[in-house]
Formats: C-alpha cells, structure tokens, sequence
C-alpha cells in the first residue's frame, strides 16, 4: 500500500468558524479498499472533518485532495462528480417521495443511463427488501429500511469513497447491529468507506484503521485493533461513546 495513492486526503487543514479554531493540522489519507472510522465525541471536530471533504467548509489553511487532484476551492458538485458522496446523518431521505424516486436522486450528476440501471440492480441485489419496498413512500419504511435506502441512494452516485455520518444515530438498539452488517456488506462489495462515528466499539470491529479527534487535533491513528486495545481510548473515550446518543 505504500506505493499507491491515497483516494483521499486531508493535508494540514486548519478550519474556523469565525473565530473558533476547529480542526487543527489534520493529516488523513484514505486508500481504496479500506473501511476507515474517525471517532471523537462531541465538538470534537468529526462533522466538520466531513463537511470539509465534501467542500461545504473551506480549510482556512491546507488541502483536500481527491483521487491525487487538489479540490480544496472547488465546488461539493464537482467532488461528487470525482467519487465522494456522502450518507448523512439521521439518514435525510426525501420522506414524500417513493423509494425509486429517492434512488434516482442518486444519480442526479450522471448521464450514462445504462451504468445507472446496472447500479440500481447492483442496490436491489444488495437490499432486496429496497426492491420490495419501491413504490412505498421514503417516510412510511422502518428506520432500518430507511437506512437501506439512504445508502442505496448514495451508491447510484457511484462513489469511490462513501461517507458516512453517524450512521447508527438515531436507530434503535436493535437495528444498530443490523446497520453496521449492512456497512460491512457494501465495504466487503469492494467500497471505500470512510465512517464518523460515536459508536466507536461497533465502529472498530468493523473498520480496518481508525483516527481518533479531539478538540479538532488527532490524537490517535492506529488499527482499529490496535485501538479497541488502547488504553487511552478506553479510559478517555469508550467509555463515553454513547454520550452524545440520541
């Protein structure tokens, strides 16, 4: 892995808001294939490590670098265009709207009509239950089929890197499980997945690596084995990884 470029990239971005200095001198690389976390608790900087990648924050200094090109002035349409697209937070699906027309949101920037059909089976072989649920309105499905179809949007943009946004907030105890096997799925289908997330044991037993922000500097990058294992992090943060729940 050494040799090959990372497909995406934070170099030394420091980002404000106003005056208030929220990350500060942050280095990510992500490389193609991997499952990557980034945990922290509140405030500490994860959303805006997001929003910053997908350009709705610029860093006041450093850069965000996709698939080797530098894209920190330039638009969250183009990024998406270069493969990053995102699942946020509590899912956000146009609830009024049926399962197929929140898909084909999906696919909103892309013209190649027959590698968009081709996806939109690719989501049916992975979430039968979506196929099922087609001509249902986005609002009248279970959290857990919401969650299904929120990341089977975001594959019809047919993303080299998916993000995630706190997937498991807002989802029942029970469909937390559910939910980080059907991540697991999609990376194992050959995605790169780059997750925030507060949930930090269910996120490392599934992720490759992990970074660990706070107060907007890392203060841990390892393997998320290596992590789970880390003294500090149990004492500082697993230990308050549901705090911030709701």
């Amino acid at each position: 892995m050494g040799v090959e470029s990372p497909v995406l990239e934070l170099r030394g971005v420091n980002t404000h808001y106003g005056a208030v200095h929220i990350l500060k001198d942050v280095d990510l690389a992500i490389y193609s294939g991997e499952l990557v976390c980034l945990l922290g608790g509140n405030a500490s900087g994860k959303s805006t490590t997001l929003r910053t990648i997908l350009g709705m924050v610029k860093p006041t200094t450093g850069d965000v670098v996709i698939n080797g090109q530098v894209v920190t002035h330039q638009p969250t349409r183009e990024r998406v265009k270069l493969g990053v697209t995102m699942v946020p937070e509590n899912r956000r699906l146009f609830k009024r709207l049926t399962v197929r027309e929140n898909l084909d949101l999906g696919a909103y920037l892309r013209s190649d009509t027959d590698q968009i059909a081709a996806d939109m089976e690719r989501v049916f072989e992975l979430f039968p239950r979506v196929k099922e649920r087609l001509n249902q309105k986005a609002g009248t499905l279970s959290g857990g089929e919401q969650q299904m179809v929120a990341i089977g949007r975001a594959l019809m943009a047919n993303p080299r890197v998916l993000l995630m946004d706190e997937p498991s907030m807002g989802l029942a105890p029970a469909l937390v499980q559910q939910n980080f096997e059907l991540i697991q799925q999609i990376h194992e289908a050959g995605l790169t997945v780059f997750m925030v997330e507060q949930n930090a044991n269910m996120a490392l037993s599934i992720a490759d690596r992990g970074w660990v922000l706070q107060t907007g500097r890392v203060v841990l990058d390892d393997t998320a084995q290596n992590l789970l294992a880390h003294p500090d992090l149990q004492a500082s943060y697993l230990g308050t990884a549901e705090d911030g729940r709701k």
